[in-house]
């Protein structure tokens, strides 16, 4: 590599290389270019990338920017006889186990959280992202048109059974959905991979305590803000569902929490699908928050598919490093996900005994995110000169033993 260009853009380069092996060294330098680019200028677009490419690497802008697109091309659009084009699908296990390679030794559990986004009239977007510190990183998504017809069933289910072995077997992990992705096929395909649905659920049906007893409404379990319960029933009078049922109605939300999931009782905590929303800020990171996507042009899902793949990367290389430093400030703006209240109210049910809910405290707040503070970071230590900050995953998320 040119000695006479950045030192943290070189480190990058090599740091992208070594995670991407599946890559070929070219496609996985131009993936390090891109990925660069985005995190430095917090901006997605591609002349944005060109112009600070170009003036980082004193090369024309013209190179920079046939190469940029040259790589996010289809095989059928680019030059050349030797067109390869990049296979989005087979990056999302290498991207995963990449952000495992820095999971603190210690942990052994992970939260993903699948949810849909859409960008105008053009596309939606189907993405699972690791879940951490307020923050989302993706690791598997599908973009399609936004008027196209037809089920996301298909596109869901290969998602997960993509990400299967980015993950050892030992680990515990939970995929956590909001109530407009539940279905039974879902909820048994993330139990099929040896992970644990967490998936909120309407309160327009019903559930059975026991056997013995009747159907009655979900929307009847809990009726008052502060009330809270949970244990195992039986979803649903169509397509029942055997599971743990988790409630909770907390103050400032118009509707209670029905979660459904097949860990315990006394392992489950209802807390935990407060990490859902963090997916939300991920959305929020991308689109007005950060790198601009609702800006972008392209009208074709499978480019935009590889520019996620950049994005992702980028956004991986903001939250390791912003993570990290928010792990080792001397307080966290924070709180850990132990740090709970118990005043909630547990309705009693004479088919279980009470176990007390513990409850987010929901007032304190980051004063910046680790996304934001990663590019400061970053950025203040191109500015210094200094070497690129080593990210690492100290997760605050760590269950009860089962």
């Amino acid at each position: 590599m040119n000695k006479n260009r950045p030192i943290t853009y070189q480190q990058w380069l090599r740091v992208v290389i070594k995670k991407m092996p599946h890559l070929s060294k070219p496609q996985a330098v131009v993936l390090g270019m891109w990925s660069f680019a985005i995190a430095m200028t917090h901006h997605c677009g591609l002349s944005t990338a060109v112009v600070f490419l170009g003036e980082i690497l004193e090369q024309p802008e013209n190179t920079i920017r046939e190469r940029l697109r040259q790589w996010y091309n289809s095989k059928v659009d680019k030059n050349g006889r030797k067109r390869r084009e990049i296979q989005v699908e087979q990056s999302f296990v290498p991207l995963l186990r990449w952000i495992l390679s820095w999971w603190s030794s210690e942990e052994k559990s992970l939260v993903l959280a699948a949810d849909a986004s859409t960008l105008g009239q053009r596309f939606t977007l189907l993405v699972i992202s690791v879940v951490y510190r307020g923050c989302g990183i993706p690791v598997a998504w599908k973009i399609v048109r936004a008027n196209e017809k037809g089920s996301w069933k298909p596109y869901w289910l290969k998602l997960l059974d993509s990400l299967q072995e980015g993950v050892p077997s030992d680990w515990l992990v939970i995929v956590t959905t909001d109530r407009g992705l539940y279905a039974d096929w879902f909820y048994e395909a993330i139990e099929q991979l040896g992970w644990h649905p967490f998936m909120r659920i309407n309160h327009q049906g019903y559930y059975q305590s026991s056997p013995e007893q009747q159907f009655v409404p979900l929307s009847e379990l809990i009726t008052q803000v502060g009330q809270s319960w949970s244990g195992k029933v039986t979803c649903f009078k169509t397509n029942s569902l055997s599971c743990t049922l988790l409630a909770q109605w907390d103050s400032g939300y118009a509707d209670p929490w029905l979660i459904v999931t097949d860990l315990s009782p006394q392992q489950a905590q209802i807390c935990w699908y407060g990490m859902r929303g963090w997916i939300e800020c991920l959305f929020k990171d991308i689109k007005r928050g950060g790198f601009g996507w609702h800006h972008t042009k392209m009208n074709d899902p499978r480019r935009a598919e590889r520019l996620w793949l950049a994005i992702a990367v980028a956004t991986l290389f903001l939250v390791s490093i912003g993570g990290e430093a928010e792990a080792n400030l001397p307080a966290s703006s924070l709180p850990p996900l132990d740090e709970m209240s118990s005043s909630a109210q547990t309705k009693e049910n004479p088919s279980m005994p009470e176990k007390p809910i513990l409850l987010l405290k929901t007032n304190p707040t980051r004063c910046l995110s680790c996304f934001r503070r990663g590019f400061l970071i970053i950025l203040a230590s191109a500015i210094k000169g200094m070497p690129l900050p080593t990210g690492r995953f100290i997760p605050d998320f760590s269950p009860a033993p089962g």
